[in-house]
């Protein structure tokens, strides 16, 4: 067994710096920390330079490389998107679309690695649909999305000036995608 710390890689946030969705995600990514492992955030700002892809494009961009880069070194990932009409965001699909450049790895797409998922919404609704989408999405990539998946409601707002939540039960289901993730890239380096 390695002595490294498992990486896990954040994906989400939208194009509005200092998002919701962002905000909740590094939330998940310091329980991470706190529980030893390293990790590494893709957010909004980087997303939103992704170019759409596009297969028939042979030469990814510097973002798209960096991108696959991360996630073929990741030992788990926690995908964070706002719920957007019922689905997940179109820069978290257009992330997601852009590992198709791990098809022919020895671990394609998220083969191998533990998947969170988080959602922002403004509504209960449109938080379920858009975890159910992500999830379904996850599994099409090969990965396994955690037992637990995080479905926030921001209609009433989510964060304090400080940037944590306002409600115990949002902390508590952010550090529980975290923990999750962590602990299944521990479990996987067992092996």
């Amino acid at each position: 067994m390695s002595s490294r710390k498992p990486l896990i890689v954040g994906i989400g946030g939208t194009t509005r710096p200092g998002s919701s969705t962002e905000r909740a995600l590094t939330i998940a990514l310091r329980a991470v920390e706190a529980g030893g492992g390293e990790t590494r955030l893709l957010g909004g700002e980087f997303l939103s330079r992704l170019p759409i892809y596009n297969p028939a494009i042979p030469e990814p961009t510097p973002e798209q490389s960096e991108l696959a880069e991360a996630v073929r070194l990741a030992d788990g990932v926690i995908v964070a998107s706002p719920g957007y009409h019922g689905s997940i965001s179109g820069v978290i699909k257009n992330a997601l679309d852009t590992l198709e450049m791990l098809r022919g790895d020895a671990r394609p797409y998220l083969t191998d690695r533990a998947v969170g998922c988080v959602i922002t919404a403004e509504g209960w609704q449109a938080a379920g649909t858009t975890l159910t989408t992500l999830r379904s999405i996850v599994h099409a990539l090969r990965g396994w999305p955690t037992p637990f998946g995080a479905a926030l409601n921001a209609t009433g707002g989510l964060f304090d000036a400080e940037g944590g939540c306002i409600e115990a039960k949002d902390a508590w289901q952010l550090a529980t995608v975290g923990e999750q993730v962590l602990d299944f890239a521990k479990m996987k380096a067992r092996l």
